[in-house]
């Protein structure tokens, strides 16, 4: 019976620690490599700087198709984000090229205005039809919480994923969906011979399918450089994935030190409560 368990616990800890890539019967599995984010872990903090550098690729190269609607220019400010100077997003909110609509005026007619730090960072379409009409039909989405609502799909059989689920918990994974945006934007690459490419469609070995109807928003002849004249494709990719991150989730380092705060506060208690129980029940005869 032990040597039973024991075996049985062998091959749970296996399948904990080694990804097990297959091929399910007509279904193609992408394999997604895990990234290094200074945010992993029970303890990752974002990093300000990266952060930075991630919100001047996506305005340069992603807010003229995808807004931000969830998120607001007063967060851009706010500690655990970019920390951006007030003053200076206070400058970008007055000249960002997507107005606000607001009103009624006195005249009882909605107007525009230059956004403020309270409104939200919009992209430049008005609704989801005229999104559509300008993109020949596909809708662009919002990146809001773009980080959140993408993943990474096990490739494993499908009888390991509650021991894939008990790794990540253990190790607090929950950085899928900025491993997934980096691969999408470094993974176009050139279709091979035998591949039907439909017309308007840019090939993507990240993708399902490996179709995706955007172009390729960074090429590593066309990167975004930073102050220091820095920059590469791939570089540009991982600090806009990390800012998208901090996009779906702004409050990331405050929540972990909030946790592990709490966690103390529940250790300590609980050795209070022990004691206090000994110290009583020692009293009474048994």
């Amino acid at each position: 019976m032990i040597k039973t368990s024991l075996r049985a616990a062998s091959v749970a800890l296996a399948l904990m620690l080694a990804p097990l890539p297959v091929m399910g019967a007509g279904v193609e599995h992408i394999l997604i490599d895990k990234q290094q984010w200074p945010f992993a872990g029970f303890r990752g903090q974002f990093d300000a700087g990266q952060l930075q550098r991630g919100f001047q690729v996506y305005q340069e190269n992603c807010s003229s198709c995808h807004g931000l609607k969830r998120l607001s220019f007063r967060n851009l400010v706010q500690p655990g984000g970019p920390e951006f100077p007030e003053n200076s997003v206070k400058s970008l909110a007055a000249g960002w090229p997507n107005k606000i609509t607001d009103g009624p005026n006195d005249k009882g007619k909605m107007f525009e205005r230059p956004a403020k730090l309270s409104d939200p960072i919009l992209g430049p379409h008005k609704n989801e039809a005229e999104a559509r009409d300008a993109f020949n039909g596909a809708l662009p989405p919002d990146f809001s919480v773009i980080a959140k609502a993408r993943g990474i799909e096990p490739t494993a059989p499908w009888y390991t994923h509650i021991f894939l689920m008990m790794r990540d918990i253990a190790t607090g994974y929950q950085e899928g969906g900025p491993d997934y945006i980096y691969a999408l934007l470094t993974g176009y690459k050139n279709a091979p011979k035998d591949f039907n490419l439909s017309d308007g469609m840019s090939y993507n070995a990240a993708f399902p399918g490996h179709q995706i109807a955007m172009v390729p928003p960074l090429a590593k002849d066309n990167f975004v450089k930073y102050q220091d004249g820095k920059g590469s494709l791939e570089q540009n990719a991982k600090d806009v994935s990390a800012f998208l991150a901090w996009a779906a989730d702004p409050s990331l380092n405050e929540r972990k030190r909030i946790g592990w705060q709490v966690m103390l506060y529940l250790l300590v208690t609980t050795v209070l409560l022990f004691l206090a129980k000994k110290r009583i029940w020692s009293r009474i005869k048994h």
